[in-house]
């Protein structure tokens, strides 16, 4: 018998076998500074596109306001317990009602994290009868409750209708053999790609197939629909979401989730959510500050105006200058280059240290090999000038990746090291 740790100390992962040489500068950087479109990373001023605030809300002087009271008035404790137990509130139940009437569902439950909410959830309607469907590029918080499942589920091809059919087709016979039912997870915008699910079209599938949609909006709620309501609302199909999940993290600018759907759904998830049942309640400042927060969703639409002028300059900016973003449809916006993790890192190293421009780098295995993906997300708090400065920046650094300067420079360091 080995001893359980020998495979930690032989086998890092995928991503902690370059820890030695990423951790504090490419992963687990240190951004400090009032969240805003700029903040310093290790003493240098930097525009910041990997900030998820989309609306500008993380720092403005009404949210800190009550943000601040709320903290003063009820501390970090409050309330104590678990919501069953004693940490149920009006303002939970206020906030609740106002989130449901924002999304155009009956019903809302809160949760005190997404990605934990998200696991239980998925835990929470599925027996081991049914049968999970899902989109092979979903985020690691669907693909965790997944793994919850102790019966059958099937990956469909990213976002292709043709491989959702066909293994909505294979969970309807599992399905008939079992006595369960059919649960399609999708997500209303996809954070990688900034691809929308295409909600509409696995809607259109209800009359051919049985099954329940439960949607992800993290990314598309407060920043898609007519008024905010997400990647439901913007394709027509809200109504259609069984079950709707969208994060604070993001829009909210927050900490904290919520689940809509029907009522009597509803009250059912609250009486069987482990994640939630047997976890302290959301913290009442928490609860206040996110009824601030969806109150100016409400009322200000000029946010989400001025987000989209950023991200309209910025990725409009990219593709004039022939950079590849992919099909995004939402704010996120992924840049596509070729080359090597080095060559990578040293483009990342060129783009903060001598441009002045911090986003996210995304290579294999997230990614295939050979490509490079720099993420970057866009904020009402962003400028046009901040647009402008980065767009210079990409095409400075492509024309490096281009011409070898960053593979040799790789190469020289790889000598010096003597490897």
């Amino acid at each position: 018998m080995r001893d359980l740790f020998d495979k930690i100390y032989a086998d890092k992962g995928p991503l902690g076998k370059w820890a030695d040489m990423a951790e504090g500068y490419f992963v687990f950087p240190k951004l400090e500074g009032p969240i805003s479109n700029r903040m310093k990373f290790q003493g240098k001023e930097v525009i910041t596109w990997s900030i998820n605030d989309y609306l500008g809300l993380a720092n403005r002087p009404e949210v800190r306001k009550v943000d601040a009271e709320a903290a003063a008035e009820y501390g970090s404790a409050y309330p104590m317990g678990a919501r069953m137990m004693s940490g149920h509130t009006d303002l939970h139940e206020q906030l609740q009602n106002e989130l449901a009437a924002f999304v155009k569902k009956e019903a809302t439950y809160l949760l005190n994290f997404g990605y934990q909410g998200m696991v239980s959830t998925i835990d929470a309607l599925v027996s081991k009868d049914d049968v999970i469907v899902y989109d092979v590029d979903a985020h690691a918080c669907i693909i965790d409750g997944v793994r919850l499942h102790a019966g059958k589920r099937f990956t469909y091809r990213h976002n292709d209708m043709e491989s959702i059919d066909k293994n909505l087709m294979r969970a309807t016979k599992m399905a008939e053999k079992t006595g369960g039912g059919i649960l399609l997870i999708s997500e209303g915008v996809f954070g990688m790609r900034g691809e929308q699910g295409r909600l509409k079209e696995i809607v259109a599938l209800k009359k051919k197939y049985n099954f329940r949609l439960f949607v992800d909006d993290a990314h598309g709620f407060g920043t898609l629909g007519k008024t905010g309501a997400g990647a439901g609302e913007e394709q027509g199909v809200q109504a259609d979401i069984d079950v709707y999940f969208a994060t604070f993290a993001k829009s909210m600018a927050s900490t904290g989730a919520f689940i809509a759907a029907d009522q009597e759904i509803i009250d059912y998830l609250k009486y069987n959510l482990r994640s939630q049942m047997f976890a302290k309640s959301l913290q009442m400042q928490l609860v206040v500050g996110a009824l601030k927060r969806l109150d100016m969703l409400r009322t200000m639409p000029e946010l989400k105006e001025k987000l989209w002028e950023n991200v309209n300059a910025l990725q409009n900016g990219l593709k004039d200058r022939g950079f590849d973003i992919g099909t995004t449809q939402s704010c996120v916006t992924p840049v596509y280059l070729k080359g090597s993790i080095p060559e990578a890192m040293a483009l990342v190293k060129d783009l903060r240290e001598n441009h002045g421009v911090f986003c996210s780098i995304v290579v294999y295995p997230v990614i295939p090999k050979g490509l490079i993906l720099l993420r970057l997300i866009p904020t009402a708090s962003h400028t046009l000038e901040d647009v402008a400065e980065t767009l210079e920046a990409f095409s400075a650094i492509r024309e490096k990746l281009e011409s070898g300067v960053y593979k040799r420079l790789t190469a020289a360091m790889a000598a010096e090291m003597g490897e």
